[in-house]
């Protein structure tokens, strides 16, 4: 059962069963901005929360959360401007899409479930997310997992061809409003199934039950506004606050994962990017695309129990 903590007034509602995660409920919860973030839950024991990335929704971690819940209290959110979670205007300098924001979210619901300290684990975007969520609040976060990412500021830094053309969506999306928007328009599944099918290396991954649900949240205009509203922060606010914290370290151990047969494993020395950001990093590749969690479930679950339990 679901309770406020003492200090934290916000509400929470009910969404019912989670048709993707078995065993998990569905909730609401309204932070202190009015930002309503739908999550799922279950399981007992020590707090793990769980940051989708883009496309996905919480639901990419259908083939490992119910395993984890066994052992975990799970969290697994969807990000403000994703799934069934509120897409708030993107404001001055698409501050409301900052990771700084999002982790926000993040670390309110968490405390507002009584649970003050957490291990977390984040894909794509989330790991962005869990990211920031580490140097903002690292009396929260006692470990932490990234999937398949190298630093924004480093991967942006370091900009070239091969990255530009594997990559594209990082710059179209961060074009002004409404160009990308209206573009996507035209096609939605089309866009969404060449972006999956693309970063996927391990044919049927995202079985049709999964990309249906995706392309479900998708195909809503607003969705699509936030998605792009998320990468333009990434391309400006979010680059001017790593640059005012270059000297920070992340002070959880990291683990990072990364997908062998993909872009960021090809293109970057993971784990030296991920040294010059925190103070103890371990992780290796998995041969995948980028989903590990989708792709190489049982593969993730091993390295997911030796890490948080280490």
């Amino acid at each position: 059962m679901v309770t406020l903590s003492k200090d934290t007034p916000q509400a929470f509602s009910e969404a019912g069963d989670s048709p993707f995660l078995e065993g998990f409920a569905l909730r609401d919860f309204t932070t202190a901005t009015g930002v309503r973030i739908r999550f799922a839950m279950a399981g007992s024991g020590p707090a793990l929360l769980l940051i989708h990335g883009h496309p996905q929704t919480h639901v990419t971690w259908r083939k490992i959360a119910p395993a984890l819940a066994r052992r975990y209290t799970v969290v697994a959110p969807d990000l403000r401007g994703y799934g069934d979670s509120d897409k708030p205007e993107g404001g001055p300098d698409h501050v409301n899409y900052a990771k700084r924001a999002m982790a926000a979210d993040l670390a309110e619901l968490m405390a507002a479930l009584g649970q003050p300290r957490y291990a977390v684990v984040g894909h794509d975007r989330g790991a962005r997310v869990a990211h920031r969520l580490a140097l903002d609040h690292p009396q929260a976060v006692s470990r932490v997992a990234l999937f398949d990412i190298a630093p924004t500021a480093t991967m942006y830094a370091r900009t070239d061809k091969e990255f530009a053309t594997r990559y594209f969506w990082w710059f179209f999306l961060i074009q002004p409003y409404p160009l990308p928007e209206r573009l996507i328009e035209a096609d939605p599944e089309f866009f969404l199934r060449k972006h999956i099918d693309g970063q996927n290396k391990i044919a049927g991954a995202t079985e049709p039950a999964a990309f249906a649900e995706y392309l479900r949240c998708y195909l809503d205009p607003r969705t699509r506004h936030a998605i792009c509203e998320d990468y333009r922060a990434a391309a400006g606010i979010d680059l001017q606050h790593d640059e005012a914290d270059r000297d920070q370290r992340i002070s959880a151990p990291v683990l990072a994962l990364w997908g062998g047969r993909g872009t960021v494993g090809a293109l970057y020395d993971v784990l030296q990017t991920w040294r010059e950001k925190a103070l103890d990093v371990r992780g290796r590749a998995l041969d995948c695309g980028h989903t590990l969690q989708e792709e190489l479930p049982e593969d993730v679950l091993a390295e997911l129990d030796q890490f948080l339990a280490d």
